[in-house]
This record gives C-alpha cells, structure tokens and sequence, in this order.
C-alpha cells in the first residue's frame, strides 16, 4: 500500500522504518525539521516506493566511497529522493502543480519526458549485460526465455554501427531500440499471473492517486499504462534502453 494520500505521521514512520532497515536496525528517528522535510514528500505526493528508490541511491553512494562510518540521517537523501520522483513523474507522464496566474485553482503544468542523450554503444552495451544476466536468472530467465534471446540478437545486430551513428542513422538505431523494448515490455505484461496484474494495478493506482483528481481521464488512463509498464519492469529487472 502506498501511502502519500495518508496522514503525515504515517508516511513518516514508513520512511523512518525503511531508514532503520538501510542503517543496519540503527534507529534515526524523523522529528522536527526532518519531520516536516519528509512530511513535505507526502505533500508534493512522492510515492512511497520511489522515495525507498531515492534512499537507495543516496546509501548506494555512500557505501562506494567506503565502509559505512555512521548511520544516516534522512535529511542527506531528500535531493535522491526528488530526483527518484522527477525520473517517475517523467516515466509515467505525470505533471507538476502550479498556481495558476489568474488567482483560480491551481493547475497542471506539462512537463515534456526528457532523456539524457548518451552514448548508444555504452547504452546497448548496457542493456546486453543486463539481458544476458537475466536470461540466467530463476524469475525472468523461464517466464522471458525467448522474448530475451530475440531482444539480445536484435541489440547485437545494432551494436556494430552504434559507436558512428549520427543524424537520421542515429534516430533510426533509437527508434529500433524502442520497438525492442515495446516487444520485451508487452513480454513482460503477458508473463504475470492474473493475481500479479491486479496487485500491480493497485499499486500504479496507488502512486498516481495522490494525482487522479486534477487529471483528466485520458491523461489518467496513459499515465496508469506507464506505470503498469514500469512496473512490470522493475518486476523482472529488465534494462532501460
């Protein structure tokens, strides 16, 4: 259950409890000023689960510089958690509230999905690394078995002329990449169980609730596709392309 559309005092002792699990059973408490920072989470309807994501970066780079020298505090993750929310707004479509010039409620502001342009090599590389982990692996590697082996021939054949590509050879690489992660993610869908789909739609309904009423069905019902598709895909590991 997620709860951004609950009290405060509960998202906060989720958030807290999680904080305890990451520090190894060492207890942070969240009061005062940590309280109202990650009460302002809730607010701005940062899902619970991203917010964990967003934990998880700020540890993750801790630990990389060394061994852990003391708990962490919740106050040093809160730019990892906004990042983590951006990356889902922009994942599922969802828009940012402003007020609205003209003294009325307030409204949507549109914000475009913005991908950080990198390197096509490295991103297939990437992606073959992960696909090829996970074709040994006990979840994907019998649900995606083919769905897997065809995404990993397709990435090879584009991989040679990746490094060079510019211009219109480059948008046609991209455009390939996406009709493989089309045909991995429908994969994907079909191989849950009807009783994974419906707790995975309660769940996208959950994140997007703090949202459902300034949204018009459409948008709802787009932003709801995208979050089912993510995540499926964080079900079984699957690579970003």
């Amino acid at each position: 259950m997620d709860l951004t559309d609950s009290s405060p005092e509960e998202y906060c002792r989720r958030i807290e409890a999680y904080l305890c699990r990451k520090n190894d059973g060492h207890l942070v408490r969240i009061v005062g000023p940590a309280f109202e920072q990650v009460s302002g989470w809730a607010a701005r309807g940062v899902p619970l689960k991203i917010a964990f994501h967003g934990i998880d970066r700020y540890f993750e780079r801790y630990y990389a510089k060394g061994p852990r020298r003391r708990p962490i505090r919740i106050e040093f993750c809160e730019a990892d958690v906004l990042d983590a929310f951006d990356d889902w707004r922009r994942a599922v479509g969802v828009t940012r509230v402003v007020a609205d010039s003209a003294g009325g409620p307030d409204v949507e502001d549109p914000q475009p999905a913005v991908r950080a342009r990198k390197s096509l090599a490295s991103q297939i590389e990437s992606a073959l690394a992960k696909l090829t982990v996970l074709r040994g692996s006990d979840q994907a590697g019998p649900a995606l078995g083919a769905a897997l082996d065809r995404a990993v021939r397709a990435l090879d054949a584009l991989g040679a002329d990746a490094g060079r590509a510019r211009g219109e050879a480059r948008d046609e690489i991209l455009r390939k990449l996406a009709a493989i992660d089309d045909e991995l993610t429908a994969a994907a869908i079909a191989a849950i169980s009807d009783n994974d789909r419906r707790a995975l739609e309660k769940e996208a309904d959950d994140e997007l609730a703090p949202f459902r009423s300034r949204m018009a069905e459409d948008a709802y019902r787009q932003s709801r596709g995208q979050a089912m598709r993510r995540l499926v895909r964080d079900r079984f590991g699957l690579p970003s392309f």
